[in-house]
């Protein structure tokens, strides 16, 4: 039997040419946990969209989690949510505002290595909320994870159909992501009203590349 085709994209290393962040600082995260005290029906039980934050920082512990459910790898070079021929198109960035551990600024997640690269310490918050269509939810946050997805990666294998199969994997993601949220007692909210132009050049997507959703993550304000 042939051995398995690993995508060379899967495994991003300091070698691996990045966005304009390219050799800027790196930045190991907390491993993360596979258990915890709630089971998977309290955490959908517990799942609801919230769009009021507290001014309460993250830990650098809960982003390491969040990113995880959403894209981490488990076994051999799975992940925590499908993808359609194992092409793995997503990619992940974390616009930090306020995470302790975590200088305010923007990364993109190194999926094969658990790690965040530092992209710009420019304060890109107030230009992604601009191109997010100045949402409260994505002001007040402590921080935004974004979905960008190369659709050509699917596309080699199955063409005019790739754009669904990606819509579908981001759905998937999408749930990991919330349901994490619950677990942990963060609230997320699933925006998909954004500039898409606009927060493509305020990430510096690389041209291939497209923003596909936004997630809000902060602590659910009090009553």
């Amino acid at each position: 039997m042939a051995a398995a085709v690993v995508p060379p994209f899967l495994f991003a290393t300091s070698d691996t040419p990045m966005i304009q962040g390219e050799g800027g600082r790196v930045i190991a995260l907390p491993d993360p946990r596979t258990d915890s005290d709630m089971s998977v029906e309290a955490a959908l039980r517990e799942r609801h969209s919230v769009r009021d934050y507290s001014d309460e920082p993250l830990r650098l512990g809960e982003i390491s989690q969040v990113l995880w459910a959403a894209q981490g790898v488990t076994h051999g070079y799975g992940r925590t949510a499908p993808s359609a021929g194992a092409l793995f198109p997503l990619e992940l960035y974390v616009v930090a505002v306020r995470v302790d551990g975590l200088e305010p600024g923007l990364y993109k997640y190194r999926i094969g290595d658990h790690e965040l690269l530092e992209v710009t310490r420019e304060n890109v918050h107030s230009d992604l909320v601009d191109a997010a269509l100045s949402q409260d939810c994505v002001a007040d946050a402590a921080a935004v994870i974004v979905i960008g997805a190369v659709v050509e990666r699917t596309a080699v294998k199955y063409g005019g159909r790739a754009e669904r199969y990606v819509h579908m994997e981001v759905g998937a993601v999408a749930e990991n992501v919330c349901l994490q949220a619950a677990a942990l007692g963060l609230g997320t909210v699933y925006v998909g009203a954004f500039n898409d132009k606009r927060v493509k050049q305020v990430l510096g997507m690389p041209r291939e590349e497209a923003p596909f959703a936004l997630f809000p993550v902060g602590r659910p304000r009090g009553p």
